[in-house]
């Protein structure tokens, strides 16, 4: 099935500390978790290392469930939902299905 939500889209968090906030969508992890930049900032203690890495408290991004995200709709600027739409293409002489994704709310294609 194809992703709902994908690296380099614009979400909004829904729910949670950093509700309101919008980001990017930096990486999709594999137990439907994603790291969003500027969002759910954590503080990590690193520690010295030989490649001259200073030891400190350095704030990351920490992993929040796709569940408090919902995608910001391109026109609009709004959440919305993200549906899937299949249509038939024509590529090499066969016809194939291809999922796209779109835009509950504007009606959208998002680009694949």
């Amino acid at each position: 099935m194809a992703a709902k939500i994908k690296s380099g889209d614009l979400v909004q968090v829904i729910c949670g500390k950093d509700r309101g906030k919008q980001g990017k969508v930096l990486k999709v992890l594999s137990d439907d978790r994603l790291i969003v930049e500027g969002i759910q900032i954590v503080k990590k203690h690193v520690r010295a290392t030989r490649e001259g890495q200073e030891p400190g408290i350095v704030p990351v991004e920490a992993p929040i469930h796709r569940s408090n995200v919902m995608f910001v709709d391109p026109e609009t600027k709004k959440p919305t939902r993200v549906g899937i739409v299949v249509k038939q293409e024509a590529r090499n002489g066969q016809v194939k299905n291809v999922r796209i994704r779109v835009a509950k709310k504007s009606g959208k294609e998002l680009e694949a």
